[in-house]
């Protein structure tokens, strides 16, 4: 794992580079609001991907300032276009990096992240092969979710009843392969014994399945 820093217009963010051989694909994580590249989550989920052969970048979309002020005015966390401009930038930079620059892209939101995620995916069609998103809000992607064209998986807890009905609706204004996958007896965080496993499982097995084949020269 290398540390990088990611030029995102006047900001700066850093993030956690995975790399591992034969590398597949390559996914950016977009994390919830009040989260970072530190979540333990993502950060679980990330290790199941790398031995799964998939690099991964774990990166903040705030900086340190503004997660600051965040904490207190909750100003920024859904601010999504922001979120998403983070990530686009994120992708941008990554397609310069000789380790990363010739694999296919793929997201992974958790939260609020999930809708910066779609948002992103639906600015950058061509680079994203796959999206998925992991109790995420992939309603608040608004009027960017018709125009996302890569397959998107939505995994939510069968316990998160509010979160499983915006993301039927957010499904439902998708003209993409989309696909709501719930695990039974989770709740938003994942936190119930062997949930988290499985959200790791079927994200690797989709962004495989998706990212990783549309994967080479293009």
């Amino acid at each position: 794992m290398s540390e990088v820093q990611i030029p995102a217009g006047s900001a700066t963010l850093d993030g956690n580079l995975t790399t591992v051989d034969q590398t597949e694909a390559f996914v950016l994580f977009a994390h919830g609001s009040g989260s970072s590249r530190h979540s333990p989550r993502n950060q679980f989920v990330a290790r199941t991907l790398n031995e799964a052969g998939l690099a991964t970048l774990l990166f903040d979309l705030l900086t340190p300032e503004e997660e600051s002020v965040d904490l207190y005015t909750r100003e920024h966390r859904f601010d999504i276009s922001l979120l998403a401009e983070r990530l686009v930038y994120a992708t941008r930079w990554a397609k310069q990096q000789k380790q990363t620059q010739d694999l296919r892209v793929g997201y992974f939101g958790s939260s609020t992240g999930g809708g910066a995620a779609l948002a992103a995916a639906a600015e950058l069609p061509e680079e994203v092969g796959a999206v998925v998103s992991r109790g995420g809000r992939p309603d608040l992607a608004g009027q960017a979710l018709p125009k996302v064209k890569a397959p998107t998986l939505l995994i939510v807890g069968g316990e998160d009843h509010v979160v499983i009905e915006l993301n039927e609706q957010a499904r439902a204004q998708m003209k993409c392969e989309c696909k709501i996958e719930i695990v039974p007896g989770a709740t938003h965080l994942f936190e119930e014994p062997g949930t988290l496993e499985q959200v790791a499982k079927l994200a690797s097995n989709w962004f495989l399945l998706h990212a990783a084949v549309s994967a080479g020269p293009h």
